[in-house]
């Protein structure tokens, strides 16, 4: 694979044979309830509870930014909630609530995830929503971590 396929779509109904990831990027503070995540808990109901329940039980598991979690929502597809954004507005200062760093560090370890898995990635722009991060920052993290690494990653435009 070279590089990152970009297709129009939903990336909760990704493409192609094999094992899947879908991931997007959730904030620190435990909540779920806008952008991504809601087609994400149309489709499924698990990645919203297991998340919950991560950031409830944060005191005693690696809960915060920079982590991933893996919830497997069919025998061939898995949600990869990725901690990477740190509250969820904007501040006073007019800064966005993306982390790149944290990005890098959970897309580290979904690489990992998909390597063991044998898996294909699936994702929207991640932390480019809500989070306001940049394209142009993220996408070379991406390409960093996972296409380097031979991971065939697809990125979703929804709408027409």
């Amino acid at each position: 694979m070279n590089g990152i396929a970009y297709v129009r779509g939903d990336a909760t109904a990704p493409h192609g044979k094999g094992v899947k990831i879908v991931a997007h990027v959730c904030n620190d503070l435990g909540g779920w309830g806008k952008g991504f995540v809601l087609a994400v808990s149309r489709r499924w109901p698990e990645p919203e509870a297991a998340y919950r329940r991560w950031h409830r039980e944060r005191n005693g598991n690696d809960f915060g930014l920079g982590a991933a979690q893996f919830v497997q929502v069919s025998p061939f597809v898995w949600v990869a909630n990725l901690i990477g954004q740190r509250g969820m507005r904007r501040g006073r200062s007019g800064g966005a609530p993306v982390r790149y760093e944290a990005i890098d560090a959970a897309l580290g370890l979904l690489a990992a995830k998909a390597a063991e898995l044998g898996a294909s990635v699936h994702m929207p722009r991640i932390g480019c929503g809500l989070a306001g991060g940049q394209w142009a920052r993220v996408e070379p993290l991406i390409e960093e971590r996972l296409v380097a690494r031979g991971i065939p990653v697809t990125v979703y435009d929804f709408g027409a």
